[in-house]
């Protein structure tokens, strides 16, 4: 193997707080991660996109997910009847791939896990017909999971190996455990004269709350303190840990949540935190599973992983009307799936479909506001782990860069020596909107070239150094914009905007200019049938 460029290993959770993981102040076991994390660089301040399909449109390519065609979900919205180029509902063929950007420098290309910037299709009557936009058609060497977004742990919906779509053997089948299983054969597999990239995209632990008992068992009874109690505990030890400034308020309980005292169900709500908990072990088993597969291929040392998460913990609830493919009807052996958070139902069996809603999301996100979907700094921010032995100075250590899954592409393409291209298969591409965070590896500064901005469902945020101009979609604040100190008030408790008219209105034109530059489009303004 080449000995100067090196492998590259990204890994993501799906819809994990900020504070769920050990190193980052939870208590849920992550000792692979926590590993990591000790031996590598660890960010304050890292930022998704808030969402499933948007994140990962621009962590693949670099860009903001409006500029792939991804400004929303996967589907395709029009306007006075033309179609909206930003909100195509796929990654359109103006952007390229973390995979097509290094194929071409010599990297062998491998994915184990979720895509989910292709739409989704019935598989009910065959194999779906247009796979131009699937993993390998986008500059992966090989490809094993899903294509769809969500789905049963068990059972998952579009479930693909390489092209040809697949389904799991018996009721022993747990995805996670599989996506650590299918890239660790990869990593095994590939070529020893060449650098690989690896992406490690999890569903876990994105609802359904899936996971066997024996991986609920050590979490019995951890959680019979509730919500309350779990937000003060992990609120203090990241305050201990030095993750969070003691000056920054813990935010208040999420208004439509009871106190612990005053619950009903104490025992369904307990136990659906476990399952939680235990799905994120789990993963944490499976990324341990691709570390030790890359010491026995003797490429650990010269391979760069990162983990971050896709958005902020998630409060959906899931109703018994719930729809969609990823709501998987059946068990692998053919039994009915019972969909809905139920207090009646025990959340965890593969003949379950549940969610651990706002109260658990809530502590998920200590200390921040919102959840999944807004972009307040509860729905945005993530952990990010940074481990590679042979070129990380910085070691054991916490940067407060404020970085951004744009960043990704361009560190990656700086530490490959790829050239990032101007056309690709015959199409204009745009340019990199990230900065390469290599030199925070070395105890250097990050080069910001802008500020960052969000949108997603009409939220929209715009941060320029400590400063953050936010504001949600949704009454009673819906449209007024929100002025945050982030070094003395990163929780976003004291709003500034009334003693800074004029740093909101500087603030706002940007975001509005941004905004017209990458293809936003006001939330809800197109045909109703589009």
């Amino acid at each position: 193997m080449e000995a100067g460029r090196p492998n590259l290993v990204l890994i993501m959770a799906d819809d994990m707080g900020y504070s769920d993981i050990g190193c980052y102040g939870g208590e849920v076991s992550t000792p692979v991660l926590d590993s990591l994390a000790e031996g590598g660089l660890r960010f304050r301040q890292f930022y998704n996109g808030a969402r499933c399909c948007p994140t990962r449109a621009s962590l693949l390519t670099g860009l903001y997910a409006h500029q792939t065609g991804v400004g929303h979900m996967m589907e395709e919205y029009s306007k006075d009847g033309e179609p909206i180029p930003s909100y195509q509902g796929r990654i359109n063929d103006r952007c390229v791939t973390i995979a097509e950007a290094l194929k071409p420098a010599g990297y062998t290309t491998l994915m184990s896990g979720k895509w989910h910037v292709s739409p989704a299709v019935d598989r009910s009557e065959g194999e779906p017909e247009d796979k131009s936009n699937w993993p390998r058609q986008r500059g992966f060497d090989h490809f094993w999971g899903t294509i769809h977004g969500a789905g049963s742990f068990y059972h998952p919906y579009s479930l693909t190996d390489e092209n040809t779509p697949t389904k799991p053997e018996d009721t022993s089948f747990y995805y996670t455990t599989e996506i650590g299983n299918h890239a660790a054969d990869f990593i095994a597999g590939a070529p020893k004269d060449r650098p690989f990239f690896l992406y490690m995209p999890f569903t876990s632990p994105h609802w359904p709350l899936h996971a066997p008992e024996e991986d609920v068992e050590p979490y019995y009874g951890r959680y019979d303190g509730g919500w309350d109690a779990l937000r003060a505990e992990r609120h203090a030890r990241m305050k201990e840990m030095g993750i969070v400034d003691d000056a920054w308020e813990l935010t208040p309980r999420d208004a439509g949540v009871p106190a612990w005292e005053d619950a009903v169900n104490k025992e369904w709500e307990s136990r659906r935190m476990e399952v939680y908990a235990a799905q994120i072990s789990i993963m944490d088993r499976a990324i341990g599973h691709v570390v030790q597969q890359l010491k026995s291929s003797g490429a650990y040392d010269n391979t760069l992983i990162l983990f971050l998460a896709d958005n902020g913990g998630c409060a959906e609830n899931i109703s018994s009307s719930s729809s969609g493919f990823h709501y998987t009807r059946e068990t692998v052996d053919g039994r009915p799936v019972k969909i809905g958070n139920d207090p009646n139902e025990v959340p965890g069996q593969d003949d379950d479909y549940q969610s651990y809603g706002p109260p658990w999301a809530n502590a998920s996100n200590t200390p921040f506001r919102l959840y999944k979907h807004w972009v307040h700094e509860g729905g945005i921010s993530s952990p990010l782990i940074a481990h590679w032995p042979n070129g990380l100075e910085a070691t054991g250590e916490w940067t407060d860069a404020p970085a951004h899954l744009i960043d990704v592409m361009a560190t990656f393409v700086d530490l490959s020596e790829a050239t990032y291209p101007a056309e690709f298969n015959g199409k204009p591409i745009q340019p990199m909107e990230g900065a390469s965070l290599a030199p925070l590896f070395k105890n250097g500064a990050l080069e910001r070239r802008d500020a960052i901005y969000w949108e997603h469902e009409g939220n929209r945020a715009i941060r320029d150094g400590k400063w953050k101009l936010v504001s949600k979609f949704r009454p009673p604040e819906e449209g007024r914009w929100e002025l945050y100190d982030l070094e003395a008030d990163r929780t976003e408790m004291h709003d500034l905007s009334a003693a800074e008219p004029e740093r909101v209105e500087e603030m706002a034109a940007r975001w509005q200019a941004w905004a017209d530059r990458v293809g936003v489009v006001e939330w809800q303004s197109w045909d109703r049938d589009g």
